[in-house]
């Protein structure tokens, strides 16, 4: 489906790939944060949201027909980079639950804030579904 670019003589990334070659349909999924389908907090806790924003971004690129494995790009904004480091471990798991071994390329960066002010992450991908 698609290849993990890797150049020679750098250390292995963990939890991304530092690059990603694919063919196909491209999907394009706009930022998704931590409510659900009726645009609703249930939780304000971190790993909670990153989870559901993340099952969030796989159901739009279901509905493309494609699935978690066709992720090749992430963006993860975050209002906390400090809560998010000291609770990798928990974040890995709902990654896990989510996303499965697919470890796209991807970029995360602390914003001053979100739109809703309930968000904690807000996610947006990009997926290759192949032809």
């Amino acid at each position: 489906m698609h290849k993990i670019l890797q150049p020679e003589n750098w250390l292995a990334p963990r939890g991304y790939s530092n690059g990603i070659e694919a063919r196909g349909r491209q999907i394009y999924v706009g930022g998704q944060i931590g409510w659900n389908a009726q645009c609703e907090f249930e939780t304000d806790d971190l790993v909670a949201q990153i989870q559901i924003a993340l099952a969030n971004c796989v159901a739009v690129v279901a509905a493309a027909g494609g699935d978690a494995s066709h992720i090749v790009r992430m963006t993860w904004y975050l209002k906390d980079k400090k809560e998010y480091v000291a609770r990798l471990k928990e974040i890995g798991r709902a990654y896990r639950a989510e996303m499965g071994s697919n470890y796209p390329a991807m970029s995360a960066v602390q914003v001053a804030d979100l739109v809703e002010d309930r968000a904690l992450v807000e996610i947006e991908v990009t997926a290759v579904i192949p032809d």
